[in-house]
């Protein structure tokens, strides 16, 4: 593999002094408008040299440092009064290995297709939205569907970051093996990532087929459909009897392309599903009572397609309306009860709900603190329109998801703090133990790691 312009070739230590790009801080806010924070400092480095200096001089200055991606995680994890850095000028391919392919950490995923299918590879599975960065999407837990997949992370086969002492930590399956199951999945609290290393597939279609069907009975089918759909996912309306099932089956890149028609995929995926449902959320907020036949009726026009298209173009859809977001990751075969116990909360509580409940899978692996560590997984999620107050909502939903054994997704709101996740965890102390040779003083701390992590 080649090595990058933009990384120097031996490891150093950076004197340090104030990076380049260092201005004061301005206002930061989330996409889901869930979290803000005013830094004392921001950065845009340009190079690993940069990002070094940057992390110098926090240390030195006595102030944490956090990267921060495309913002599109709900919780605070990016989150720092320090020094904020801005990671997307290291971005692109720096390397390809066979199906090995090097990205710098502020890649945005939704550039993938551009940079991956000239090489012939595509992601083994993706999520439906592609806006988080690369070093973003692996370090929270990004995942999409299907019990024979894992999440993006379960892909790394290497990552080089900056540890708190200004140095260049590679991991890889040569140079600190033992560090890949931490680093993959790191929660920003081991450095900050400056690449990313993903083991990529030969580009495949998806087969797919969208339809609306009897919830009660989609919920009986769950663990045999997902075990024989390669992606299988659900949503489940509240206020309707009705689940709306999406299929994927995997195709070679060189089957047969029936793709969605231009104005197909306006009408439905733009029109429908973002401006009509953004008036929707919006009136249902000023007037709750209507929520209930519009959720009814959007079940009646919407999820009855079939076609065969890239997998991206597949994975990926186009989500405009601002949501908060809470998910729980729960044994597979617990999430039929967890999602009927949902269903009759919301019915118990008379509560009006107009975002549907939504169901993936994914499969077991090694990670210590991948949500599907050690377990084949089901996960449950629920969202509110972003004007809405989603508390008390979550919180009884939370209980719920505890009950059944669920583990939280780190970048969706959740409510568990270090002591509950720590027995959630066989791998929590080994974490620990990494986090504290990595960075001993907490440079990389912040309000959300001293939560789930601990002090």
């Amino acid at each position: 593999m080649t090595t990058p312009e933009w990384m120097p070739r031996s490891e150093h230590r950076a004197s340090s002094a104030a990076p380049a790009s260092l201005r004061p801080g301005a206002l930061w806010r989330n996409w889901g408008r869930s979290e803000s924070a005013h830094p004392e400092f921001t950065a845009r480095p340009e190079s690993v040299d940069e990002v070094i200096a940057a992390v110098n001089f926090a240390r030195d200055t006595g102030v944490t440092v956090k990267a921060w991606g495309a913002g599109h995680s709900f919780t605070s994890i990016a989150a720092t009064d320090g020094l904020h850095l801005d990671v997307s000028a290291l971005a692109g391919v720096i390397a390809v290995d066979g199906p090995l392919v090097t990205l710098g950490a502020g890649t945005n995923l939704y550039e993938l297709p551009a940079l991956l299918e000239p090489l012939g590879l595509a992601l083994a599975n993706m999520g439906d939205i592609d806006r988080q960065t690369i070093a973003g999407a692996i370090s929270t837990g990004t995942h999409g569907t299907g019990a024979r997949f894992g999440g993006i992370a379960t892909q790394v086969r290497g990552v080089t970051l900056v540890t708190a002492a200004g140095e260049l930590l590679r991991v890889n399956a040569t140079e600190n093996p033992h560090l890949l199951s931490a680093a993959a999945l790191s929660l920003g609290a081991l450095g900050i990532l400056v690449d990313v290393t993903i083991e990529c597939v030969p580009t495949f279609l998806l087969h797919a087929v969208e339809r609306p069907e009897p919830a009660a009975a989609v919920l009986d089918e769950w663990l045999q459909r997902s075990a024989e759909t390669d992606h299988f996912e659900f949503y489940v309306w509240p206020h309707t009897t009705t689940a709306l099932t999406k299929s994927n089956t995997r195709l070679p890149g060189d089957a047969p392309r029936h793709p969605l028609t231009t104005f197909s995929r306006w009408f439905d995926d733009e029109f429908m599903a973002n401006g009509v449902y953004r008036a929707i959320c919006a009136a249902g907020t000023a007037a709750p009572v209507i929520i209930p036949p519009v959720n009814r009726l959007a079940v009646k026009l919407s999820g009855n397609r079939e076609f065969t298209d890239t997998s991206t173009n597949v994975f990926v859809t186009d989500r405009t309306v601002r949501f908060r977001e809470m998910e729980y990751a729960l044994p597979i075969e617990a999430v039929a009860d967890a999602v009927r116990a949902i269903q009759k909360l919301i019915a118990d509580r008379g509560w009006r709900v107009s975002f549907p409940i939504e169901v993936r899978s994914a499969a077991a692996d090694s990670l210590l603190l991948s949500t599907a560590s050690g377990r084949a997984t089901g996960y449950v999620a629920v969202h509110r329109y972003w004007r809405e107050d989603p508390a008390e909502y979550f919180r009884e939903v939370e209980a719920i998801m505890m009950a059944h054994d669920g583990r939280p997704h780190w970048g969706k709101l959740h409510n568990r703090p270090a002591e509950s996740l720590a027995a959630a965890y066989s791998g929590f102390n080994e974490f620990l133990s990494i986090r504290d040779r990595l960075d001993p003083g907490r440079v990389f701390a912040n309000d959300y790691l001293r939560r789930v992590l601990g002090q």
